[in-house]
């Protein structure tokens, strides 16, 4: 085996990998790794300044993200839709088994930020311990705050605040059909 394909095989340096054709060419400046969007909330708060900087729009989407699913891809795909630039709060573990329950969450924080952020919509993830985002809200002052199809704009809990530091609230992804919990009742039977 030699070329191409060896190296999409055998994990070349990503940096340096180039795929040729009609899918476009990856190069060290188009590729980030999971890992390099992952960061504190000061150094979110950083790059998001850069790219307002830039003249770029910035949303903010949130959750748990415990056993990505269907779901959240396109949550999070449509949120991406909203803005330039999109931000992904990941709750803390301790966060989720205030809001999930003592068997949640299935992953550790630092698994669910990294599927998170492979997510090719994703710019940077930040994972928070704190009950809700307000104060990623507060930091971050993003242009729009996503929720998913289960709240409505009225009842997303966060919404005076995004207000009052100047953003709106949307509502994005498809209908509420797929979620963690009914995954689980399926797979176990």
């Amino acid at each position: 085996m030699s070329g191409a394909w060896a190296d999409l095989l055998c994990g070349p340096d990503l940096t340096k990998m180039r795929r040729r054709g009609n899918r476009g060419i990856v190069t060290q400046a188009s590729f980030r790794s999971a890992r390099s969007k992952i960061a504190s909330l000061d150094e979110v708060a950083s790059r998001v300044a850069a790219a307002r900087q830039a003249g770029q729009s910035v949303a903010l989407a949130n959750g748990c993200f415990d056993v990505l699913h269907v779901g959240h891809v396109r949550y999070l795909e449509a949120a991406r839709g909203q803005a330039d630039v999109l931000v992904v709060g990941v709750n803390a573990d301790e966060s989720v088994r205030s809001l999930k329950g003592p068997e949640r969450p299935i992953l550790p924080e630092a698994d669910r930020a990294a599927l998170v952020a492979a997510l090719r919509a994703v710019d940077h993830v930040v994972i928070f311990r704190e009950a809700d985002v307000t104060r990623l809200i507060q930091t971050l002052r993003p242009d729009v705050h996503c929720k998913g199809t289960d709240y409505t704009a009225e009842t997303v809990p966060e919404r005076e605040v995004v207000r009052a530091c100047g953003g709106r609230v949307a509502i994005v992804g498809d209908p509420k059909d797929h979620d963690t919990r009914s995954l689980f009742a399926r797979v176990r039977g």
